[in-house]
């Protein structure tokens, strides 16, 4: 049994551990508050851009714009967006393993992958496989439109140079605060929406929709901002998922760390017991042997 300074001085680490975790809970609530408004209320922007997106693409032919070209696919590149810090549970490795399963996939069809690391957890696991072509690193904790702009414009430079053929963003995707779910989208080609057959007002350019100028020229310049906006929501995704998950894991860490004290508080009376016992039998020993 371990003596009883041992477990005292474990109690007191376990103690300070469980105020640390708990601290982190009660900061990664806070920012995901923030973080969460923020997600929240770009998201129906995100859907009424891909809602316009869909109105003007429909019946436009792929090869029209350089960003809608469908090619033989011989090279994909994955957009891979981490957090920059961990202690968030299995958030980041999900999302890891889940681009690496997708890459395995690519590289077992004979096609070229390579990497655009999004947050630090990217970069330094990927960057042993001597695949990543771009790293962005520490970035997730104040990211603005302006960084967006700045991956999607690496992206699409890459696309329309022949460098790659088809490009995958793989991110965290917030559902709840106890639910973030990795999810792998297609960024390029943008793949217009086809139009069915006697097509409704809500399905293409036809009929409620008049577009002025042609839907082509709005094209030129709505397709980079669709991209923008397509690896700026993925960050705000994981941005929120990252403290909610954060969030948990710290929750957890805490009740983890009660429990442990507790473990150690009954571990401590019983080897106090003992050594007061055992103190015990010495005096009575002692008396003992002195009536003798």
């Amino acid at each position: 049994m371990p003596g009883l300074k041992d477990v005292k001085t474990k109690i007191e680490g376990v103690t300070k551990t469980s105020q640390i975790t708990k601290a982190m809970n009660m900061v990664a609530s806070a920012k995901l508050r923030g973080a969460q408004e923020k997600m929240e209320s770009f998201r129906p922007y995100a859907g009424k851009f891909a809602q316009a997106m869909q109105n003007l693409s429909s019946g436009m032919e792929a090869s029209s714009q350089p960003l809608m070209e469908v090619r033989d696919v011989k090279s994909v590149e994955l957009v891979v967006v981490t957090s920059d810090r961990g202690l968030c549970g299995s958030f980041n490795s999900n999302i890891l393993t889940a681009a690496e399963k997708l890459a395995h996939h690519y590289e077992s069809e004979g096609k070229k992958v390579s990497f655009i690391c999004v947050g630090n957890k990217a970069c330094q696991y990927f960057r042993k496989t001597g695949k990543v072509r771009v790293e962005y690193k520490d970035i997730m904790g104040t990211f603005q439109m302006f960084n967006a702009r700045e991956i999607s414009q690496t992206i699409a430079d890459a696309f329309i140079s022949g460098e790659s053929d088809e490009v995958k963003i793989v991110y965290g995707k917030f559902h709840s605060v106890a639910v973030q779910k990795p999810e792998t989208e297609l960024l390029l080609p943008i793949k217009p929406v086809e139009q069915e057959e006697g097509g409704d007002a809500s399905g293409g350019t036809s009929g409620a929709y008049i577009f002025e100028p042609e839907p082509g020229e709005i094209m030129e310049v709505l397709l980079p901002m669709y991209l923008n906006v397509q690896v700026y929501h993925a960050m705000l995704e994981v941005g929120a998922s990252e403290h909610a998950a954060r969030m948990t894991a710290m929750d957890n860490a805490t009740n983890a760390c009660k429990d442990i004290v507790n473990e150690l508080t009954l571990l401590y009376n019983k080897a106090r017991q003992a050594a007061i016992t055992g103190e015990l039998m010495d005096i009575v020993g002692g008396a003992e042997a002195l009536k003798g």
